[in-house]
Parts: structure tokens; sequence; C-alpha cells
């Protein structure tokens, strides 16, 4: 964590996929109240009107963040999403403030846009709440620690001195990786050039994709294509499969053309961001492990069912 003098930097845990909440004297948008009619209702109820939230919305189940079941809000017709609604409700998580009574506040620091957000949630419950923040760096690295099982992907760096300014990347973004081993079952591109990684694991006694490698180096392909070798019958996986097959949360359903392969070991870098069946970012290509038999990669322990 950076320091910059006058301007002690903060941290705030990062989940996911961001979304505002606002409520000025217009009604919330038809998309908001129908996917999180919960949320709205709260908003209406907690927020005076002129005021704009900047946050997110996250669902919780079992201790954990779903964001699956977030998902799903987006793709579900109306009784599927009353039932989700029902059984996986949403929380809005609130971390800054960008207009108080009708005034823009977008100009003012961090610092005081924080404490005109910690009086106005003075009032919330759930499902509304506030997302902590810290300036003490023990704290966030405790935090780093001990919620990356929640599935709390990282840390929000930001300066207790600075404007908010819309469409710049102003903060910085920590997101601690962890090594694992998976299959290759297949590849992007032709086997002797792959360009992609196509990473299975072993869900419910069988060889699931779980997800693809970003673009593969030039250095990197030459040497996993050494080992890669055609595909015997009976491979698990099919020939061409949906572009949601790889990447969950792509709304691309086109079919994507697998390279199928002899199960090979690869060691990649991935995030903490595991919906329980598939990594959500793309895993990272560190090495291919010829030495490791395929029929023995297991399901880290680290990645909840």
């Amino acid at each position: 964590m950076k320091d910059v003098p006058d301007t002690p930097t903060v941290a705030v845990p990062d989940t996911y996929g961001s979304t505002e909440m606002r409520r000025p004297r217009q009604p919330f948008k038809t998309q908001q109240k129908r996917y999180f009619p919960e949320l709205s209702a709260a908003a209406v109820s907690m927020i005076p009107p002129g005021c704009v939230v900047d946050g997110e919305a996250v669902v919780w189940a079992e201790d954990r963040l779903n964001f699956n079941a977030l998902q799903r809000r987006l793709v579900s017709g109306k009784e599927g999403l009353q039932s989700l609604v029902r059984d996986f409700p949403a929380s809005f998580v609130g971390f800054d403030i960008l207009c108080v009574a009708g005034q823009d506040t977008r100009n003012l620091p961090l610092r005081d846009r924080r404490s005109l957000l910690e009086e106005l949630a003075t009032v919330w419950s759930p499902p509304l709440s506030l997302s902590p923040m810290t300036s003490d760096r023990e704290t966030a690295a405790k935090w780093l620690e001990e919620q990356a099982s929640a599935g709390i992907e990282g840390l929000v760096i930001k300066w207790s001195g600075q404007l908010y300014a819309g469409g710049q990347r102003q903060w910085l973004k920590f997101k601690p990786r962890t090594t694992l081993d998976v299959v290759c079952g297949a590849v992007i591109g032709p086997i002797d050039r792959p360009q992609e990684i196509v990473a299975g694991l072993p869900l419910e006694g069988e060889l699931r994709i779980v997800g693809r490698s970003s673009p593969l180096r030039v250095a990197d392909s030459r040497a996993l294509a050494r080992w890669l070798r055609p595909a015997a019958d009976h491979h698990p996986w099919p020939a061409t499969v949906k572009g949601t097959t790889l990447d969950r949360f792509n709304r691309d359903r086109s079919p994507v053309a697998l390279t199928r392969v002899e199960p090979v070991v690869v060691e990649v870098s991935a995030d903490t961001a595991w919906s329980g069946s598939s990594f959500r970012h793309s895993l990272r290509y560190l090495r291919v492990r010829p030495e490791l038999d395929p029929d023995e990669v297991q399901l880290p322990a680290g990645l909840p069912g």
C-alpha cells in the first residue's frame, strides 16, 4: 500500500461487479426495480431524494458471496426472478456518495465524501450497508487473509484526498492470487500453436470445464505445444461448446471450437473468483507439468464446492 503525504491511503474490500444505487427525484429505472426490487424498496425508504450513492449489489449465501445467484437475476423470467429474490435476497454495499440534497459532491475529497456517506448510513439497515474502510495497513492485510474464503476478491486502494472523477481509473485494485494445478483437456487454436488453455477439474466425479486461460505468450505456446497430443476416442468434452461454457458470465453464446487433446497437467495462477463450479476470471498459464498424472489432480481445498 503506497503512502502519499497528507493523503493517507485507505482500503476497501473488493467484492464483484459494480452497480450504482441511485435515488434522485426520479424513481429507479425499470430494470433496477425488476431485478432488485428489495434494494429499490430499501433505497426509497432509506436514501433521501437528491442523493446518489455509489456501491455494489451483492448476494450472500452460506456465508459467501454468490455471484452466480446475482447473475441469474439478469436472465431469469418473472417466476424465476421471484424465486431468486425469495431464496437469494440481495444486499447493497455503499462505498461513495456523489450527490447530497441535489448538490454535487464529486469535487470533495474522499475523506469528506466518506463522512457524508457515514452520516447518511446511520439510518440504514439491511439490505443497505456501508462498506468498511481503513487506513491501517495491518487491518487491510487481515481482511485479505480472513475474507478470501467469503469471496472477497481483494482490496480497492484509494487516497483520502482524491476527488471523484468518473470514467477515469483513479483507484488501485489488489487481488491475491494462488497457484494450482488444472487439467488441460483442450486448447483454443491449432495444437501446434495453442492460443488459450481450456482448463478442467474433477467435479462430481467428472472432468468438467472450469475456465480458460488468458492468451498465451509465444514462448509459452511453444513450450506447451511440445506436450500436446491429439485426443483419443471418448474424450469427455465435445468438439464445440457455447461461449458461456468457457466463461459462464459472458453473454456471448456463440459456439467456440475446441482442439481436444490428451489431458495434461498445467500449473496456473488464479484469483479467488471461484463460483463453485468455474473460475470467473481468466487463468494465467505458468508451466506444463508432464510429470503429474491428470487422473490424480483434485479440486483444490481452498475452492468451495
